[in-house]
């Protein structure tokens, strides 16, 4: 579906969707169903009309004639009336009410869809817990488009009108004094919608803001519990669900006095139907058939007035969370990228940095002219403190950051100009707090190629030595690991990370501190393992433990984002520079 555009991108504070907009975009290319839902609600108007009129003619014409067999034809038209009113509102709620659910769910997987096109830059920035309600919870308005609330907005419009008219007919001046309090409500509401869409679009912010936080809550139960602040995040959630019911009572107070005044004016209306009413039946220019079928009638006009309020916070509500949608949908994917053109076939995985300067926040360059290249096959090791540059210098080689200036090519071709998936479908990852996924240890593993043979799947178990515990395990490979993999150990966790690298069988490998969860048993298997998996495939090393990186083919020694020194093992022992100290001081560890 087409990304709704947004009207003033330039004035955040005015609305950006507007329901011609949402109509363009979302109704119209539904009109087949809204039209039948629209014929529906007239078929189930007029038959609601049949009622009042029917009780005219039993005043009027059935009980003063005392004829038995006109009461049975009226009781017939009545019940029939009844059946259609009920079949049209069954129908009503399974066709358009269906569709907007199906409406939902389509632009869930959209918005989902345009989330995990973003780069990584955008989720550093942006809660996850927030990410999760902008996708599950701002989508829920449009089914007031879609559903039976537009739908009876039209439907009560035409209700009304089809009413008032029968009203000018029974008596113009009792119809002329009832519409002049209905009017005044009209404008109390669309004065109260205009202050309202602004509270719902923040109520979403908020809303997103309280789930992120209590999402990373549950997902830290364990520090929290660990520190002993339960208190604080309970007072931090507090706020949050203050901050939202403040906004909620805002919205409430706009609706209570859209309900009062429609109370007070159609009380205002009744009371002056009743005086007029009575007085034109006293002087007979009006039955009280008359008088019964305008008061029923009138309440037919007035209930889809009414409703309207109802029906307008809905969809104002549907146009605020669509706001919110909006933002999302505009942001630039990562393959909007018009100049990322190239096509990698036959890839060999030569990588290689001219000059790259990188920088996270303007004027605070974190890298800064970077140069080496790691020919094919080979194993590139990057050593340093901590917030040197290493994790950044293996994020531009993921592709998952872009350099401030400079040229990372890959085979020779600009890396910047590389079709992302081309790239990334011969990439593997192995992170220090490698990421598992809740579910059974053979479905964490079989993750980049779902497809992959059993055969497959043991080899890549036995060479990352997964097996050396599943074995134990009474489900093996079908053990359930739990959220984020919790039921498991570091080193466990990273085999099955490390058995899922091998799995995909990537051309390139970056391995950022891959042995740094692991007990020296475990380092040991690992060790192997990962000789298994580097072999002939362009590795980048990110290693503390330098023990591990002796066999690389080229060490480089990342210092305040600069290169303080490079070479192989032995040779940068002999030059007793930064990387002599670093060994030396963990060997006497």
């Amino acid at each position: 579906m087409r990304h709704l555009q947004a009207s003033d991108s330039k004035d955040k504070s005015k609305p950006k969707v507007t329901l011609k907009q949402a109509f363009k975009t979302i109704i119209w290319p539904r009109r087949k169903l809204v039209f039948i839902g629209l014929l529906l609600i007239v078929i189930r108007s007029l038959s609601g009309l049949v009622l009042p009129w029917q009780s005219k003619v039993l005043l009027d014409d059935v009980v003063p004639k005392g004829n038995t067999s006109d009461l049975w034809t009226l009781i017939i038209i009545v019940i029939v009336a009844i059946t259609v009113q009920a079949v049209t509102s069954f129908l009503l709620t399974k066709i358009l009410s269906v569709q907007a659910q199906y409406l939902i769910s389509e632009l869930r997987a959209q918005v989902q869809k345009k989330v995990l096109s973003l780069p990584i830059s955008f989720f550093d920035n942006t809660k996850s817990g927030a990410l999760v309600s902008r996708i599950m919870n701002d989508v829920e308005g449009v089914r007031n488009l879609i559903g039976t609330g537009l739908v009876q907005l039209v439907g009560g419009s035409f209700t009304a009108i089809v009413s008032l008219v029968i009203l000018i007919k029974l008596n113009a001046w009792m119809t002329l004094f009832v519409f002049i309090p209905l009017s005044i409500f009209g404008i109390i509401a669309l004065k109260a919608f205009k202050y309202i869409r602004p509270i719902f679009r923040t109520r979403g912010k908020i809303n997103a803001e309280v789930t992120g936080r209590l999402t990373e809550t549950l997902a830290g139960v364990r520090v929290i519990k660990a520190f002993n602040a339960e208190d604080q995040e309970n007072k931090i959630f507090e706020k949050g669900v203050d901050r939202l019911f403040q906004n909620v009572k805002k919205s409430l107070t706009a609706t209570a006095l859209m309900t009062s005044s429609s109370t007070f004016l159609i009380g205002v209306a009744t009371t002056g139907i009743m005086g007029i009413g009575g007085y034109y039946m006293m002087l007979g220019e009006m039955s009280t058939g008359d008088f019964l079928f305008f008061t029923l009638v009138l309440g037919f006009m007035i209930a889809p007035i009414v409703q309207m309020s109802n029906i307008g916070s809905q969809l104002t509500e549907a146009l605020a969370g669509l706001d919110r949608t909006e933002e999302l949908m505009n942001m630039t994917a990562e393959e909007d990228d018009t100049n990322r053109t190239i096509e990698l076939q036959n890839l060999k995985g030569e990588i290689e940095f001219n000059d790259v300067s990188f920088a996270y926040e303007e004027g605070k360059p974190v890298l800064h002219n970077i140069n080496f290249k790691a020919e094919s096959g080979s194993v590139i090791a990057l050593v340093g403190s901590s917030g040197s540059g290493k994790s950044t210098i293996a994020g531009l080689s993921a592709t998952f950051l872009n350099p401030k200036s400079g040229l990372i090519s890959i085979d020779g071709e600009d890396l910047s100009k590389v079709n992302l998936k081309s790239f990334r479908k011969h990439l593997g990852v192995v992170l220090q707090d490698e990421f598992l996924f809740e579910g059974t240890i053979r479905e964490n593993i079989m993750f980049p190629r779902p497809n992959a043979t059993e055969a497959q799947l043991q080899a890549a178990v036995k060479a990352a030595y997964v097996n050396e515990f599943t074995d134990r395990f009474e489900e093996g490979l079908e053990t359930l690991i739990g959220e984020r993999g919790v039921k498991l150990s570091g080193g466990q966790r990273q085999r099955i990370a490390i058995a899922r690298a091998i799995l995909a069988d990537p051309k390139i490998i970056i391995l950022d501190e891959a042995t740094s969860n692991l007990d020296t048993e475990s380092e040991a298997l690992i060790q192997k393992s990962l000789a298994q998996l580097t072999k002939d495939r362009t590795t980048i090393v990110i290693a503390h433990r330098l023990s591990t990186i002796r066999k690389a083919d080229q060490i480089l020694v990342i210092e305040n984002g600069k290169i303080a020194e490079r070479g192989n093992h032995d040779e940068l022992i002999a030059s007793q520079g930064r990387y002599y100290d670093l060994y030396t001081y963990q060997a006497k560890i």
